[in-house]
């Protein structure tokens, strides 16, 4: 977003009454259209009785352009091509903000307009130049209030390696890995290959910096791991080689607590796959968005009293080990001996129809219209003024 020298008359908000809520989805990663997924089913759920929405899309370019109200035109499917903001497409013109804060405008066909000001962002963008923590710093600096993590907790979720060094130093166990680094790689790839031979197979190749089960391989035998770590190399130059862990995997939904109240933990759901329905060989991105007949969402998941106490207070610590704010999904691995490992922490979960985070808390009695408002009310009650 750029200053506009001129603008035209302001736009009249409706509803003083009512929070303005900029909901800003799409963005750069490779996780363009899922983001847009995720607005689709946040549009249709927030309580326009309590909010006026203003919805806000990212182009593949980084252009912020103002978006029709439609969710319908947002929403995955797989009978037509991958939803894209463009300028010229559901783009209905381009927005600016001061550098400081202060008032949007939007630049359309008939000139500039000013919309005036919002009270709180809800950032619906996963993957990078989003979920990182570079839109939450932007947001920083402007001084607006938002919902989510903050920078640094943002930029460790996102960072794969960091979340495990992180995890690790309050005692929570993840799987044995190597880190690929870009130069490293370049460097010497035969010292990368015989440090992972201390790892366990089957291996797990990922991106550092990724989400959606982009780029993500399973290597079954050693001849067949450079042709992955090049694979995830294409999604982020930095990548991790993770030993398989035979365990099921369950997800928990973390939310902040009031105050100083302890974070609030959903209860626990699990993945439940059918190959006979077009199920990949693990939580891929065809299973994860597209299989939806392959796919079982089980909440509560089919796990004995003590293994539900060990994932949801594992969960918890994680969730502030991170430094987590507003919202989390821990996703695990429970082993047969009943040892909670935690595979990864998103910090922007998805809210698809399809998505487990807002699911397995209509499961715990909140529903996903009341989850979007408590997210947008610990937004709103956040101090600015605080370096996050």
């Amino acid at each position: 977003m750029t200053d506009l020298q001129e603008t035209g008359p302001s736009v009249p908000r409706p509803d003083k009454s009512k929070v303005r809520v900029a909901v800003v989805f799409g963005g750069r990663s490779g996780e363009h259209t899922i983001s847009c997924a995720t607005a689709a089913g946040v549009l249709s759920a927030i309580d326009r009785d309590r909010y006026e929405v203003l919805p806000v899309g990212i182009t593949p370019e980084g252009r912020w352009v103002l978006v029709e109200d439609d969710p319908a035109a947002l929403e995955l499917s797989d009978s037509r091509p991958p939803v894209q903001i463009t300028t010229d497409g559901l783009g209905q013109g381009a927005l600016s903000a001061p550098l400081g804060g202060g008032e949007l405008t939007v630049l359309g066909p008939t000139g500039p307009r000013v919309l005036g000001q919002i009270d709180v962002v809800l950032p619906l963008l996963h993957g990078p130049y989003g979920e990182d923590g570079t839109i939450q710093g932007m947001l920083e600096m402007m001084g607006v209030s938002y919902v989510g993590c903050g920078v640094l907790a943002s930029a460790a979720g996102m960072d794969k390696q960091v979340t495990k060094v992180l995890l690790g130093a309050a005692g929570i166990a993840t799987a044995p890995h190597v880190v690929v680094g870009p130069h490293a790689w370049k460097r010497d790839p035969e010292v990368i290959l015989d440090a992972c031979r201390s790892l366990s197979y089957p291996l797990f190749v990922k991106p550092a910096r990724a989400g959606s089960s982009l780029g993500i391989s399973k290597v079954e035998r050693p001849e067949d791991l450079p042709g992955a770590i090049e694979a995830a190399r294409a999604i982020d130059p930095k990548v991790l080689v993770e030993s398989g862990i035979v365990g099921r995997e369950v997800e928990v939904a973390v939310l902040e607590g009031r105050g100083d109240d302890a974070p609030r933990v959903a209860e626990p759901g699990e993945i439940a796959m059918d190959a006979s329905h077009g199920a990949g060989e693990f939580y891929d991105f065809e299973t994860k968005y597209l299989a939806h007949d392959a796919v079982a969402m089980v909440c509560p998941a089919r796990i004995g009293p003590e293994e539900r106490a060990l994932i949801m207070d594992t969960a918890a610590r994680a969730f502030e080990a991170v430094g987590c704010e507003g919202l989390a999904r821990v996703d695990f691995f429970l082993t047969e001996a009943g040892e909670a490992v935690v595979n990864e922490i998103n910090t922007m979960p998805g809210f698809t129809p399809f998505s487990m985070y807002p699911y397995m808390w209509q499961v715990s009695g909140l529903g996903y219209t009341d989850l979007v408002s408590e997210l947008i009310e610990l937004a709103l009650v956040r101090s600015t003024d605080v370096n996050r």
